[in-house]
């Protein structure tokens, strides 16, 4: 986890996410590179008689001002922070130094720019969402899970105060999950505590909780499993997976993403959606 990408979006959730991309920093002695996208060009219109789309000088340079004032905000938070906590912001000066960061900006008129950019870091922080929020916070987290092709690291909305040192995997014996938990063994081998949970009769047919631990402990690993039997009619797996994290202590969650069809999700709810929208520490997740 050397390289940190964190996607910029004026948010209330911001500081949760560079608190979070920070201790990850700290741990990995990682370069964090904030990222901010703008449109190639202001797309301000207005509908004329007949249903005409124009724009107007005066419309285009008002969004173009409001860019440019929330591109310099948000550029002067991140700095700020940085250098609150010590860390110089400039391009990276080597792989060998200690925690760096810094800014760049993309034209990109979406956020598939930070999918395209995700591919070549280790990790991409970004903001749980919430409801009421910004849904640019949404796409942003769509883009870096379906385009990456790396793990994102999902910021809850109060900022954490540490992490990695007591973590929590939810097992559902998929493909995807186990994907996530090879994608998270830089934090894994770190921890003080690992805790495999899982729910009777919830997930796929695969190995088991226990099978995963006995081949997780061939890396050195002292695992815990904690299994529970669940009404699936009345509770949610997702909460039960939050809440036994909560009830462990855990400050960190490792959980795939998506095993059913995401439509499947949209439509009849699923863990990873309840997750998503409701988890208070950290999630990693990985597709």
């Amino acid at each position: 986890m050397k390289t940190v990408l964190v996607p910029i979006e004026e948010s209330e959730g911001l500081e949760s996410i560079l608190e979070t991309a920070l201790l990850t920093a700290r741990i990995f002695g990682s370069y964090i590179e904030g990222l901010y996208y703008q449109p190639t060009a202001a797309s301000a219109m207005v509908v004329a008689g007949e249903g005409l789309v124009v724009t107007t000088p005066e419309l285009v340079e008002s969004v173009e001002q409001r860019d440019r004032d929330r591109r310099q905000k948000v550029h002067q938070f991140f700095t700020e922070f940085m250098e609150s906590k010590g860390i110089p912001v400039g391009p990276a000066v080597s792989p060998r130094s200690p925690v760096q960061a810094n800014w760049i900006e993309e034209d990109s008129p979406n956020s598939e720019i930070v999918g395209s950019r995700s591919r070549v870091f280790d990790i991409t922080a970004v903001a749980r969402p919430t409801k009421g929020a910004n849904i640019a916070a949404m796409s942003i987290l769509e883009a870096a899970l379906f385009e990456g092709g790396k793990p994102i690291l999902i910021a809850p909305p109060n900022v954490p105060d540490q992490l990695g040192k007591n973590i929590a995997i939810a097992w559902n014996g998929s493909t995807e999950t186990a994907r996530t938990i090879a994608f998270s063994m830089p934090f894994i081998n770190r921890a003080k505590r690992v805790t495999i949970i899982t729910i009777e009769d919830f997930g796929v047919p695969g190995p088991s909780a226990d099978e995963l631990a006995r081949q997780m402990e061939w890396n050195g690993i002292e695992i815990e499993t904690d299994t529970k039997h669940v009404d699936r009619s009345k509770e949610s797996p997702g909460k039960v997976f939050l809440d036994e994290a909560e009830e462990i202590g855990a400050d960190l969650l490792v959980k795939g993403a998506y095993t059913q069809s995401r439509i499947r999700q949209m439509i009849f709810g699923g863990a990873t959606d309840y997750i998503l929208w409701n988890s208070q520490i950290p999630v990693l997740m990985a597709n």
